[in-house]
Order: C-alpha cells, then structure tokens, then sequence
C-alpha cells in the first residue's frame, strides 16, 4: 500500500492531541484525530487500519480532507441541510391553539383522535396526521 507522506502544523498536533486525550468528542472526531496523529507520525496506512478497525476509505477521506480544508473539516462532520419543514410556525401555533381550547361538550379533555378530526374540519389548516399533531403538542407542551 502505498504510503502519502503527511504532516501537522504544530497548533494542529496539540489540537489533535487535546481531542485524543481530553474531554467527551463524538467517537469519529476522536477516531479522526487518531488517524491524523498516526498519519503524522508516519504509522504505516495498514497498521492504522488494523488498530483503529477502520476501512481504507475513511484513512483517505481523513487525510485529503486534512490537505484540502485542515483539521476542522478532517476532524468535524459539515452540518447537513436536512429536509424543510412542512408545517411552519404558524399552523403549528394553531394546532396549539386549538388544543387549548375548550373540550367538545361532554369530554373533559380532548382526545388525540377528537383532536385530529378537529384539525381535519378546520378552515385554513392542511391535512396533518394524527403522529404529527401529538409531537407538535409534545414539542410545544
């Protein structure tokens, strides 16, 4: 296997250190951060594939994203996009309001099932599913 010859600045190596020694780090920061060093150190690329249990691709990845965007990028995940919400702000606040409304007559509360039927009768709010509206409730009580 072919070995790239890499090295760290040294404000690198004591952040890279710190990571490997100090504090609690999500498991693949502190996995990278031991690739880096090994990397540095110039630890053969299949004796770091044994010890760490890591494939060939993530020991690529580390290091040619070390090279291309240092050590934040090599070490830490970019923040993902993630879908949109479907249901805004305010469609939200009139789930709750209706929530907290008062009862159909002859119920002390409102059922989660009277509730979703509540919502599928009003004006001015899409269908949303019954799951849907308990964890607009939960996240809101």
């Amino acid at each position: 296997m072919r070995q790239t010859e890499m090295h760290l600045s040294e404000t690198d190596r004591q952040k890279v250190a710190e990571i490997r020694t100090k504090g609690l780090r999500h498991a693949r920061a502190v996995n990278r951060a031991h690739i880096l060093w090994c990397l540095d150190q110039g630890v053969p690329e299949a004796q770091i594939m044994a010890v760490l249990g890591i494939g060939r691709t993530a020991l690529w990845r580390t290091r040619a994203a070390y090279l291309q965007g240092g050590l934040e990028l090599a070490l830490f995940d970019l923040a993902r996009p993630g879908r949109p919400r479907k249901y805004g702000a305010d469609i939200q606040a009139q789930v709750t309001e209706l929530a907290s409304s008062p009862p159909p007559p002859g119920r002390a509360r409102w059922t989660m099932a009277e509730l979703h039927q509540a919502i599928k009768h009003q004006q001015g709010l899409p269908a949303i599913g019954r799951e849907t509206v308990r964890r607009m409730l939960k996240k809101n009580a």
